[in-house]
C-alpha cells in the first residue's frame, strides 16, 4: 500500500492543531462547569469524550506522547468513582494546560513539557489496579450500537431494489495499528465507489468511532465477495463482512436480480425486520427501524465546512476592492459622457448597465465580507478560565458574565483586540474588584462580577468590559500624574475628571501601590489604546466611584472598504469614515469663540469643542468667511472638525501606507478615486489625541493639525492636490 506523502501528513497535522485548540477550549469550559457542580456525571462524560477525541486525533497525526497521556486520563475518567473525586476539576484544568503546552511543542518542534505531575494525579484518580483493568478492557474492540437507518436511506434502498440492484450491509473494522485511522474511512468509501452507491454510513463522518469501524448501506450490481475484496485494504482494515439485505414488499412489476450465494465467511442472508445484536460486530441481521429520534441522531451529515486560508479570502477581498475602484472610474466616465452628450440615446442604456453592475458588485462585496465575519464568542470563551485563574491568584471571588457572543466581527479585528481585551479583563480582576471582606463592608455581594458584552451600533461593533468594583480613584490619578511630572499641580486641579481619566492610557502609568504578577507595572492600558488606534477604533472609560468601571471599545465592522466623506483643507483632499459624522453644520469664523485657549462653537444648546485642521485665515473679515463644521462622535464625546469645503461621499478601498510615505499618525491610509486622484484617510483617534495636547505658535494661536503636519512633511512626501 502506498503511504501518505509528507504534504498530506503535514496537512493532517495542521488540521489536528486547529481542531485540538477547540477541544482544549471545550475541556476548559467543561472543567469550569464541573468546578461549579462537583460530581456531575454528565459533565464528567463530556470531559471523557473530549479527551477521547484528542487521543484518537493525536494518534492519527503521529503524536504518540499526547495520545498515551490522553489514554491514561480517559481510562481514569471511565471509572465509576472518578466523578466523586474532589480534585477532578483541578486535574482537568491541569490536563488542558499540559495538552496545550504539548501542542505548542509539537508545532514548534521543541521540547515536550514534563507530564510527571499530571500522570501522578491521574494515577491517584484511577488507582493502579483499576487503571490496568480498564486498559485491558479498552484493548478489546468495541462493539457497535444498533444501527438505525433513516427514512430517506430506506427509500433509497427500496429504489435501488426496484432498479434490480442488490442492497448490502457492509461492516468494516479499522486496523487498530493503522497510522491514519481518520483517513481510513475515505479509503474504504473510495474503494466501494467503483462498485456501487453508498446509501448510508455509520458512524457519522465527524465521529471518533468512525476511526474504529464502519457500517455501510451499499447498492450494487456486483457480488458480495467482490465488495468484500475491495474493502480488504492491508494495514487499514482487519475484518470485513458483507450481508445481503432483504427488503420487505417489493413493488409490483419490479424485477430483482438473483444474488448468487456468497462464501459462508463473507455473506449471510438477512432481513430488514430482524434487529442487529448490539453486542457483536458480526451480527447476522440488518435493521431499518422507523424510530424518528434514533434516525435523527444517526443520520449521515455531509462535510459542509470548508477550511480556507485567510490569505485567500484577503486576496478575493482585494480584488473586490479593485473592482470598486473600477466602478468609480466607470461612473466618472459615464458622468462625463452625460455632460457632453445629454441627449444621446445610449446614455440611458449605459446608466442601466452601470446600475446593474453596482448592485451585483455590492452583493459580492457583502458576501465576501460575511466570509470574514466570525462571532465574538470565539474570543469570549477563553476568558472564563482566565478570570478563574487570576481571581484565585489574587484571592478574590469573581464571576464572569458573557453576553452578545453571537455578534459578528471581522476576523482580523477579532484577532487584533484579543490582547487589549486580555489586559482589560486582568485589570478588572486585579484593580477593579475588591476582596470579599471589603465588598461586604461596602454593602456589596461578596462575589464580584465582570461583564463582557458585544453589540452592533450603526456601522460599528461595541465591546464592553465592566465590573462592579471600587471604580477608579480620580484623585489618586491626579496625584500620581503630578508625581510623575505629567501635569503641574495647577493644571491637575483645573482639568475635569474625564481628562484626568485619559491619563491612565499613558505609557508606564499605574496607580497600583505594589507590583504583583497581575498588575502594577504600568504596562497594559497604553497597549489597549495603541492597538485600538491601529484598528481605527476608540476606547472610552466610564467611571462610577464605588460602583465600578466600564471600558468601551468601538471598532469598525471592517478595515478594507468604507463609506467615506470627502472634504478639503487648504485645497488638499482628505476623507473620514462616514459613520463617524453625526451631522454637518455651516458657520462663520466670527461664530467661533475661545474658552481656556480652545476654540468652541455654540451649536444649538451645546458648546462644541472645535479642532481646526487648517490654518486660521488672516487679513479677512471673520464675518465673511464661511466654514463647514463636521460634528464627529468618538465614543461618548462630540467635537467639530473645521474644513474648507465638502467634496461628496465615496466608497473607498483603504490602502495602507508605510512610514516612509507619510510621517504622521494622523493619516491611517489612502485610497484612489475613479478619476485617479489620491485621497488620504484621517485617523480620528490620533487627531483627538493630538488635539488634547495643543501646541502654540509664536502669536499664541493654535495651528491647524494638518497644516502643521504639512509644514513638517519632507519634500519627497506626496502632496495631495485637487
Amino acid at each position: 500500500m502506498t503511504q501518505f506523502s509528507d504534504d498530506r501528513g503535514a496537512e493532517l497535522r495542521e488540521l489536528f492543531f486547529d481542531s485540538a485548540q477547540d477541544q482544549l477550549q471545550s475541556l476548559n469550559d467543561e472543567a469550569l462547569k464541573l468546578e461549579k457542580c462537583p460530581g456531575d456525571s454528565e459533565t464528567v462524560r463530556s470531559i471523557r469524550r473530549i479527551v477521547h477525541t484528542l487521543k484518537g486525533d493525536a494518534a492519527a497525526s503521529g503524536f504518540h506522547e499526547l495520545s498515551e497521556l490522553a489514554h491514561e486520563l480517559e481510562d481514569a475518567l471511565a471509572l465509576e468513582t472518578a466523578a466523586a473525586h474532589s480534585s477532578l476539576a483541578e486535574i482537568a484544568f491541569q490536563a488542558a494546560d499540559i495538552f496545550g503546552e504539548m501542542l505548542a511543542a509539537y508545532r514548534s518542534q521543541g521540547k515536550l513539557p514534563s507530564t510527571t505531575s499530571l500522570r501522578r494525579k491521574v494515577a491517584e484518580l484511577a488507582g493502579a489496579p483499576k487503571a490496568k483493568k480498564s486498559r485491558s478492557r479498552k484493548s478489546q474492540p468495541s462493539s457497535p450500537a444498533q444501527t438505525v437507518w433513516t427514512e430517506y436511506e430506506k427509500l433509497a434502498a427500496e429504489g435501488a431494489r426496484d432498479q434490480g440492484r442488490q442492497v448490502y450491509d457492509v461492516r468494516v473494522v479499522i486496523d487498530p495499528q493503522c497510522a491514519m485511522p481518520i483517513a481510513a474511512r475515505q479509503l474504504v468509501l473510495k474503494a466501494l465507489a467503483g462498485l456501487g452507491d453508498v446509501l448510508g454510513s455509520r458512524p457519522e463522518a465527524n465521529s471518533t468511532e468512525s476511526a474504529k469501524q464502519l457500517r455501510l448501506l451499499v447498492a450494487s450490481d456486483k457480488l458480495a465477495d467482490a465488495l468484500a475484496a475491495k474493502c480488504r485494504i492491508p494495514t487499514v482494515t482487519t475484518q470485513v463482512q458483507v450481508e445481503a439485505v432483504e427488503l420487505p414488499g417489493p413493488k409490483a412489476g419490479a424485477k430483482a436480480k438473483p444474488v448468487p450465494p456468497p462464501p459462508a465467511a463473507e455473506k449471510t442472508e438477512t432481513k430488514l425486520e430482524a434487529p442487529t445484536d448490539p453486542g457483536s460486530v458480526s451480527g447476522n441481521a440488518s435493521s431499518l427501524h422507523d424510530d424518528e429520534n434514533a434516525a435523527k441522531k444517526s443520520a449521515v451529515t455531509s462535510e459542509n465546512t470548508l477550511r480556507v486560508d485567510p490569505e485567500r479570502i484577503d486576496t478575493v477581498l482585494n480584488l473586490v476592492g479593485e473592482l470598486i475602484i473600477g466602478k468609480s472610474m466607470l461612473q466618472q466616465a459615464l458622468n462625463e459622457f452625460a455632460r457632453r452628450f445629454p441627449k444621446d440615446a445610449f446614455r440611458g442604456r449605459f446608466a442601466d448597465a452601470m446600475a446593474f453592475q453596482s448592485r451585483v458588485l455590492n452583493d459580492l462585496q457583502r458576501s465576501v465580507m460575511k466570509v470574514r465575519m466570525v462571532p465574538v464568542e470565539q474570543l469570549f470563551r477563553r476568558f472564563p478560565r482566565m478570570v478563574r485563574d487570576v481571581a484565585r491568584q489574587c484571592n478574590k471571588d469573581v464571576e464572569l458574565v458573557l453576553s452578545g457572543e453571537n455578534t459578528d466581527l471581522d476576523k482580523g479585528l477579532l484577532d487584533g483586540i484579543a490582547e487589549p481585551l486580555t489586559h482589560l479583563v486582568r485589570n478588572a480582576v486585579g484593580h477593579g474588584i475588591e476582596p470579599s471582606d471589603e465588598r461586604v463592608r461596602a454593602g456589596k455581594p461578596a462575589q464580584g462580577t465582570i461583564r463582557l458584552d458585544a453589540y452592533h451600533q450603526g456601522n460599528q461593533v461595541v465591546v464592553e468590559i465592566s465590573d462592579d468594583g471600587r471604580g477608579i480613584d480620580v484623585q489618586k490619578v491626579r496625584s500620581r500624574a503630578v508625581e510623575r511630572g505629567l501635569l503641574s499641580a495647577d493644571d491637575a486641579a483645573k482639568l475635569p475628571d474625564a481628562s484626568i481619566l485619559d491619563l491612565i492610557f499613558r505609557p508606564g502609568f499605574s496607580t497600583a501601590d505594589e507590583i504583583t504578577e497581575v498588575s502594577g507595572r504600568g504596562v497594559g492600558l497604553d497597549v489597549v489604546q495603541n492597538v485600538l488606534h491601529r484598528l481605527k477604533g476608540t476606547v472610552q472609560v466610564e467611571n462610577r466611584p464605588g460602583q465600578g468601571t466600564t471600558f468601551r471599545l468601538r471598532l469598525p465592522l471592517t478595515l478594507a472598504i468604507i463609506k467615506a466623506l470627502l472634504f478639503r483643507v487648504e485645497q488638499r483632499l482628505y476623507a473620514i469614515p462616514l459613520n463617524a459624522v453625526a451631522e454637518i453644520a455651516r458657520a462663520r469664523e466670527s461664530d467661533l469663540h475661545r474658552v481656556d485657549n480652545r476654540e468652541v462653537l455654540q451649536l444649538r444648546n451645546q458648546v462644541l469643542p472645535i479642532i481646526r485642521l487648517g490654518q486660521r485665515p488672516t487679513l479677512t473679515d471673520p464675518r465673511l468667511v464661511k466654514i463647514f463644521v463636521l460634528v464627529m462622535r468618538l465614543g461618548e464625546r462630540k467635537f467639530g472638525l473645521l474644513v474648507s469645503a465638502l467634496d461628496g461621499e465615496e466608497e473607498l478601498v483603504i490602502k495602507p501606507l508605510d512610514d516612509h510615505t507619510v510621517e504622521t499618525d494622523l493619516v491611517s491610509g489612502a485610497s484612489i478615486l475613479g478619476d485617479g486622484r489620491v485621497v488620504l484617510i484621517l485617523n480620528l483617534g490620533a487627531i483627538v489625541d493630538r488635539f488634547s495636547k495643543p501646541s502654540q505658535t509664536k502669536d499664541g494661536t493654535e495651528p491647524g493639525l494638518l497644516a502643521s503636519h504639512a509644514a513638517r512633511q519632507p519634500a519627497s512626501s506626496p502632496e495631495v492636490q485637487p
